[in-house]
């Protein structure tokens, strides 16, 4: 930041559950550092952070939005603070993945009456396998039934004693108590005041040799000593300190930013490391570099690009390099947003987190640098979709709207994907839940005026044989002139996946001259296209030509193709055939009080169990489902769990349909047959 040491820096995300009061937080604090003239709320629709028409209608956050304040601690010191929101609901958590991929720390935000829910929990997950640097932040000390110290203790027990409060609210609730500076604490709270103080300085001492020695020799760690041990001790992730805060009236903000400011990591120190796992020197002198982690689209400036720097300065009216394709870019002016606000800077260094206008060849997860320097950075992996749709224009003729509008949902974010099904013959939207694919939707009419329809997709059904069976077709056609004739028997039977050999040509005495052999393996492919049940694609077989017969005239490469896709119908029918549905495995994770719902549930949806167990102090279970009966999942877990659990689900293979199921798939195949 300009003006600010880099030293002085603090980046973080503000990351929990939903309805956990991060934007409210966030909000106080825009409002207490002077970047809004008032404090806004998520609540009454004014609040700085949830700016947009879709969050202000839905009443959440839907995107990560960085925002930039200056603070001057209590010992003079100016600081930049970074901070970005996100959702905290489950569908966009593809947001989370990118904000905190992005900064050094994270504050943690817990509701003091909800305590420690499903997006809690997932938001420590996240900064455990990032190594981030962390804070638990309770909101809420002063609400009815907010109990601070039981969710202390329900914290630690989940999290471990690492989790220390650096602020705790005093009994009456109308203020709060520092731990370190132990003044003016009430007598009730004295002792444990004094106890928490101790294990905060222990924290401090094992962080350096010298100071546990000094620790252990019963000398006393001076302030300096304390501050700086535990500023180490939050680097290294073996301290978590925790804030108690009131958004509504302020109350502990100060004392948390002060907390930001000496006990969070600056940009400096933490490692950076390029794609190859070279260190990069992230000096303000150094060559600059950064990472696009967002993209959106604003009516106002077009494409913008959300950029961390890494090392070096970013300057406004400059040329850059698109690291990852090569292509050259030019810099106009460099913005700080702030929700709708947007301030220009000259320059840009290591820490701050940026947006660009209008960038040519460059788009979410490339890296950019320093002409003459050669840095990329390795890009964000985010979450891969669970929910899908088949999605088409409502009104005929908009079909290229559509494909616009859909590109540029995939552009503003990755969790979102669409393809073609050219099995199915639908357009298949997906993405990380059913909210987030309807907010999507929504906004796509809004930029292309396209109107869409979202229908349940089609299963992409397989076939397959259990037995053996014998095929055999004449196709014998005489009309006038030249006629056709070609003649097959074949043997189907069932192929392990393994067995890459799914034709065998056992033809002797050259019943089938060898130049047809090939339109024969034609009609083959052709009729695996379509089995004998419902018409389905065919998977692991094998098909065995053994005996034929042709004419020295009327037999052409189109007679024996006929035959050999006929030939192959007659023996899939003669050999068990069954229809084949993709089984998925899901992975639900929701609080104990739901598994019997959530199990229960599986196995009416004609679920496998394969596994329970518990992770990070949820119940955990594992199944494998039917493709068909997880389509609308998304929507019925929140139901079952109050939006308290999550899943994840990926294709793990095909299974036989049972019979009665296999009855109704044939009776729709057979009217959609007759439709067409």
């Amino acid at each position: 930041m300009k003006g600010i040491d880099i030293g002085n820096v603090r980046n973080f995300t503000l990351m929990g559950h939903t309805g956990s009061g991060k934007t409210s937080l966030l909000d106080a604090l825009l409002h207490k550092l002077g970047v809004n003239d008032r404090k806004g709320s998520p609540e009454n629709g004014t609040s700085m952070a949830d700016w947009t028409d879709e969050e202000k209608s839905r009443n959440i956050s839907l995107w990560a939005k960085p925002f930039r304040m200056t603070y001057k601690t209590r010992g003079g010191r100016s600081m930049g603070l970074m901070a970005v929101d996100t959702p905290g609901y489950a569908d966009f958590y593809g947001q989370v993945v990118a904000a905190t991929a992005v900064t050094d720390s994270a504050l943690i935000v817990v509701d003091a009456v909800a305590g420690l829910q499903v997006g809690t929990l997932r938001a420590w997950k996240q900064c455990e396998e990032l190594n981030l640097a962390r804070a638990v932040v309770i909101t809420g000390i002063d609400r009815e039934n907010a109990d601070f110290f039981g969710l202390l203790n329900e914290i630690q027990a989940v999290w471990g004693n690492k989790c220390v409060p650096m602020v705790m609210p005093a009994k009456d609730h109308q203020s709060v108590v520092d731990v370190l500076s132990a003044k003016d604490i009430p007598d009730d709270m004295a002792e444990m005041v004094n106890k928490q103080k101790g294990e905060l300085v222990e924290f401090a001492a094992e962080t350096d040799d010298a100071l546990i020695e000094k620790y252990l020799g019963g000398e006393s760690l001076s302030a300096e000593e304390i501050s700086v041990g535990l500023h180490g001790a939050v680097h290294d992730v073996s301290l978590v300190p925790v804030f108690a805060v009131s958004s509504k009236s302020e109350l502990g903000l100060d004392e948390l930013l002060e907390g930001l400011s000496f006990l969070m990591p600056a940009p400096r120190e933490r490692v950076v490391k390029d794609a190859q796992g070279n260190e990069v020197d992230v000096g303000p002198d150094a060559p600059f570099s950064g990472l696009v982690w967002r993209a959106m689209n604003d009516p106002f400036v077009g494409q913008l690009s959300f950029i961390r720097v890494y090392s070096g300065t970013l300057q406004a009216n400059s040329e850059i390099v698109n690291s990852t394709n090569g292509e050259k870019e030019r810099i106009g002016h460099i913005f700080y947003i702030n929700g709708k606000k947007q301030e220009d800077t000259d320059a840009a260094t290591a820490g701050d987190i940026v947006a660009i206008a209008k960038l040519k060849h460059t788009t979410l997860n490339d890296s950019l640098c320093a002409q003459g320097a050669s840095i990329a950075y390795s890009p964000i992996v985010f979450p891969k979709p669970v929910t899908a749709y088949a999605v088409r224009a409502k009104k005929e003729g908009d079909e290229d709207k559509l494909a616009t509008g859909l590109h540029r949902l995939a552009e503003d974010d990755p969790t979102i994907q669409f393809e073609r099904n050219n099995e199915t013959s639908e357009m298949i939207l997906s993405g990380m839940g059913d909210q987030q694919l309807e907010a999507a939707v929504e906004r796509m009419k809004a930029r292309s005026n396209v109107d869409v329809l979202l229908d349940i997709p089609k299963v992409a059904y397989r076939e397959t044989v259990t037995a053996t069976g014998e095929g055999h077709y004449k196709h014998k056609k005489q009309s006038g002139g030249r006629g056709q004739y070609g003649e097959v028997y074949l043997r189907v039977e069932p192929r392990d996946p393994g067995d890459e050999d799914w034709f065998v040509d056992a033809v002797v005495g050259g019943v089938i001259p060898g130049n047809f052999m090939p339109a024969v393996q034609k009609g083959l492919q052709e009729g695996l296209k379509r089995g004998a049940v419902a018409r389905y694609p065919v998977m692991n077989v094998k098909v065995t030509v053994y005996d034929g017969s042709y004419h020295d005239v009327d037999s052409s490469e189109i007679a024996f193709k006929i035959a050999g896709e006929r030939a192959l119908t007659d023996g899939m029918s003669k050999a068990n055939p069954v229809l084949l549905e993709p089984l998925m495995k899901i992975k639900v994770m929701v609080p104990e009080q739901f598994m019997g719902d959530i199990t229960g549930d599986l196995n009416h949806k004609r679920g496998r169990i394969i596994g329970m167990g518990a992770e990070d102090n949820l119940q955990v279970i594992e199944a494998e489902v039917p493709q068909a009966e997880v389509f609308k999942y998304s929507s019925e877990l929140r139901s079952m769990t109050g939006g308290r659990g999550n899943f994840e689900v990926s294709f793990s293979r095909y299974e036989v349909v049972p019979g009665n199921v296999t009855q109704k798939i044939v009776a729709e195949a057979q009217k959609a047959k007759e439709e067409e």
